[in-house]
């Protein structure tokens, strides 16, 4: 189970920082996993955001939150984040969490097999 956090409403050039825990069976071993960060605007196709190993810290992000984006992730607590500066309106979205049982970064949709629910951030102008 993947259950994110810290979605809310910001005004433009804020801060937020979303959460994903992974709990459960499938990710007790949870080295083995990639976690990601999409999102989804109103009326557009889901989009990579970031993903990072949960092994050797590599990450990969999408070129329009190069900079401004950070992911993380805390082995001990199963949990993966999202710092995200300098917000933007059209950073409004709902982020979703997601993981892929591989070592290796991947940044479409496809390739990941566990989803959460989502969470909304809206970012004011």
């Amino acid at each position: 189970q993947l259950v994110e956090s810290g979605g809310g409403f910001v005004q433009a050039g804020g801060s937020l920082k979303l959460s994903c825990a992974a709990s459960g069976g499938t990710f007790s071993s949870a080295s083995n996993y990639v976690m990601g960060w999409f999102r989804q605007a109103p009326g557009k196709e889901r989009e990579f955001v970031a993903a990072i190993t949960w092994r050797r810290d590599y990450t990969r992000y999408a070129d329009s939150m190069k900079g401004r984006f950070t992911i993380s992730r805390d082995n001990a607590e199963n949990t993966v984040y999202l710092q995200m500066n300098s917000l933007k309106p059209e950073d409004t979205a709902v982020y979703y969490c997601a993981a892929r049982r591989t070592i290796i970064l991947a940044s479409s949709i496809n390739d990941y097999e566990y989803w959460g629910q989502g969470t909304q951030v809206t970012v004011s102008s």
